[in-house]
């Protein structure tokens, strides 16, 4: 039987852990063939392996998203062997330190700001040549609560995730009525994370949802005709 993302190429950034390793484990199980990419290289290889022996198929691409020019590195190498983008979901994030805006470390902020925001700039820009050649291409972006709703000692974070929804909402009006590229915003709500863990270090992480529920949502999502601006959050199990 052939799988409904067969054929079809998938990014997925963050992808050597928690969302993005089981959002990259659910395309893959789909039919989609999976570049990873994240910084450690040996994580990406637990996750490639463990695509491989479900019998799907991955490429890793070790990526540092605050690194200046690998983006556009990375973007060149899957031209060189792939002829278009499919599916791009945006995982890779960092949280600074939950502080006072008072407070807030700029070194932290500034490199949150680089690797939640201006990396994800930098993948629309450098990807939009290949996703423009895919005949229903798609983008994901992972967000947050707090990027929509305010909340005290998360400016910092919810700050980089604001101006995040922002800017896909703006590239989804502009390539709406030129090209097959559709965008989407889902907010994963509490999901057992190593993110989550460090925010909320005495939760029960057994009463939040589990990455694979978010990504299976997410690779479902990918399947279906979406407007393009459509935004989501993942449901808690009942």
């Amino acid at each position: 039987m052939t799988k409904p993302l067969a054929n079809q190429v998938a990014l997925v950034t963050g992808a050597s852990a928690g969302i993005g390793a089981a959002t990259a484990q659910a395309l893959a199980a789909a039919g989609a063939h999976v570049i990873l990419t994240a910084r450690s290289d040996r994580k990406l290889e637990d996750i490639e392996q463990a695509i491989h022996q479900a019998g799907g198929t991955a490429t890793i691409a070790p990526l540092d998203l605050a690194e200046s020019d690998g983006i556009s590195r990375l973007a060149t190498a899957i031209a060189h062997r792939w002829d278009r983008l499919d599916i791009m979901v945006i995982c890779g994030a960092i949280l600074p330190e939950l502080t006072p805006v008072a407070q807030i470390d700029q070194r932290a902020f500034s490199k949150a700001l680089t690797v939640n925001l201006l990396a994800t700039q930098a993948l629309i820009g450098a990807f939009d040549p290949l996703m423009k050649r895919s005949p229903d291409a798609r983008i994901v972006g992972v967000t947050s609560s707090v990027g929509g709703k305010p909340r005290a000692y998360w400016g910092a974070y919810g700050a980089t995730k604001a101006a995040f929804e922002v800017l896909l909402d703006c590239h989804a009006q502009e390539v709406e009525k030129i090209s097959n590229v559709r965008v989407a915003i889902v907010d994963p709500g509490a999901t057992r994370t190593a993110m989550r863990a460090r925010a909320y270090p005495g939760e029960d992480p057994l009463t939040v949802k589990t990455p694979e529920t978010v990504a299976e949502r997410i690779a479902a999502l990918v399947q279906e005709p979406f407007p393009t601006g459509h935004r989501e959050r993942v449901p808690d199990p009942r």
